[in-house]
Parts: C-alpha cells; structure tokens; sequence
C-alpha cells in the first residue's frame, strides 16, 4: 500500500536524523524556548516501578499494538527531541524524515474513581516519598494499575495528533512519545499524576504519623536523609561528633600515672631513711700445726 499519493517517503539513517534534529533544536533554544529530550541509556526504556507500569498498562491494550515497537525502536535511539509533560497534556517533538510535532490529550481521572482509590488505598502508603519511589504492598501496586479503575488512561481516554503524512490512527512518532512518557516517569514520577488531574497527597490524607513511623520501622523501610534532602531541596547538616585523635604509628602512648592529692600525702607518716648492714667477713682457716706444736711452713 502506497504512504500516503507520493509513495513510501525516502529512508534518512538514524544519525542524519539526529543530525538535523538538533540543528532545528538549536534554532529553537536560541528563540529562548525549553527543550527537553528523552535519553535512554541501554536497551530498556523504564526501570522503575512508574516507568514500567506505565509501558505495561500501554502495551496491554490491543488498540496500540500495531505500532508500538517501531514507537519502541525511536525512543530508544533518542528521536524524541523534546517531551513537556502538563496537566491533562503531552506535546512533543520527534525526529523522522522530518521533525514532527505530537500533541497527546489524556482525560482526568473521574472524581468518583480517584476517590476510591484513595479509600483503598488507605493506610497501605506510609509517606510520600515511598510513593514516588514505588515501595508499598503488592495490593497498593494493584489497585492503582487496575485496568479500567487504576491510574493509568484506557485508550478510550487518549486522544493524539501527529503533523507526519502518516494517516494510521497511532503513528510510531505517537508511540514513541508514550514510550517516552513512561522513561520520563522514572525520573520524575510525580507527573503522572500531573497528567491525569489529581494530587497524590490525597493518598496520604488518612495517614496516622504514629503509625507510620512504627510501620516503617517494622517493616524495615528507613528514610533516608539522602532522599529526604532529595526530596525537598534541604541540605541535612551533619551533627556527627568527630572522631576521636589517633595515635601516631610507630610511637606507643605514654602512660602517666596518677599523683596523689595533698591530704592524701599527708596522711602517710615519713618512712625513716636506713643504711644497709654492711656483710661480715668470713672466719679466717686456722694454720696448720706439726705434732710439736709448731706451725706448719712447708
């Protein structure tokens, strides 16, 4: 089947594109406007647990699997030049033959469903940032990516647009930028909920503090500093006594001992100074003598 009256438009390698897409980027940024490109290092497009259960939830539906994996193959090779991610919206800009532009519509989450996510969810959260970091109980995961009653849009709830000739009801540049999406929740997980019109701090509104820091302390989930600075932008002052003065090596520490106070002096009477007994001489051997009484000489 013929692309559109012209026939298949003609193929442009990877770094071509690439090439001229940031030359028109650079145009852009020197008008003054933000660009935003998705990077993705290695095969795998989302490694977290938002960035993963968004390309789940969008590789679940039937609706889109014709082009999901060329979608696939431009944003791993970076052909989506810039993604901005707003309230009920995504707009985007992705290297083809040409530079295209996308525009995605995502439909709030109905009131009534959110509310009862947050009800069922109630107490499985214990703070904020173990939400944005994915760490809660399985039934918490699996509420919140039911399908049809989740967090995650049904594709009767997107609605897309593409400036290529492309007349497929989702193009591949459509694709990537939902592929994009969800490398760009990794990142910054707070956005999904940005996008569907609802504030996950209502899913912490039941929160009991007192229970939260038992809970976490039982189940071994300690907060740490590092991603509580991360989190609010607060750099934690380190209290830490320093440590202790070490000897040098090669040099033993000398041992003084203790000296007794003054009235402890005073109370030991003098001891009286003696000389030592000088060692007596032994008794000379007597001379030896002849039967006549005189001294033996020889």
């Amino acid at each position: 089947m013929a692309y559109g009256y012209g026939g298949w438009p003609k193929y442009v390698p990877v770094a071509a594109r690439r090439a001229k897409a940031a030359k028109e980027i650079a145009k852009l940024r020197k008008k003054g406007q933000t660009v935003d490109p998705v990077v993705i290092e290695g095969r795998q497009i989302a490694k977290t647990f938002w960035g993963k259960a968004w390309c789940d939830n969008l590789e679940s539906y039937r609706d889109f699997e014709s082009r999901l994996p060329r979608g696939r193959t431009y944003t791993r090779n970076g052909s989506v030049m810039d993604l901005q991610i707003a309230p009920l919206s995504v707009t985007a800009m992705v290297s083809g033959s040409e530079l295209y532009n996308v525009e995605i519509k995502i439909d709030a989450a109905p009131k009534a469903q959110w509310q009862g996510i947050c009800r069922d969810c109630a107490g499985g959260i214990d703070s904020l940032v173990e939400l944005l970091q994915g760490k809660f109980s399985k039934a918490v995961m699996e509420r919140l990516c039911r399908q049809g009653q989740g967090l995650f849009p049904e594709p009767s709830r997107i609605k897309f647009s593409c400036d290529c000739p492309d007349y497929a009801d989702m193009c591949k540049h459509v694709a990537a930028v939902l592929y994009g999406v969800g490398a760009r929740l990794d990142h910054k997980p707070e956005l999904l909920f940005r996008l569907r019109g609802v504030d996950e701090r209502d899913l912490l509104v039941n929160l009991n503090p007192a229970a939260t820091l038992s809970t976490t302390a039982a189940s071994g989930k300690v907060l740490e500093a590092d991603d509580i600075s991360a989190l609010f932008g607060l750099e934690m002052a380190d209290d830490a006594p320093p440590p202790a003065a070490r000897p040098k090596r090669g040099r033993k520490p000398r041992t003084v001992a203790p000296v007794a106070s003054a009235a402890k002096a005073a109370a030991i009477p003098p001891v009286a100074e003696t000389k030592p007994a000088k060692p007596k001489k032994p008794p000379k051997a007597p001379l030896p003598v002849t039967r006549d009484g005189f001294v033996k000489w020889w």
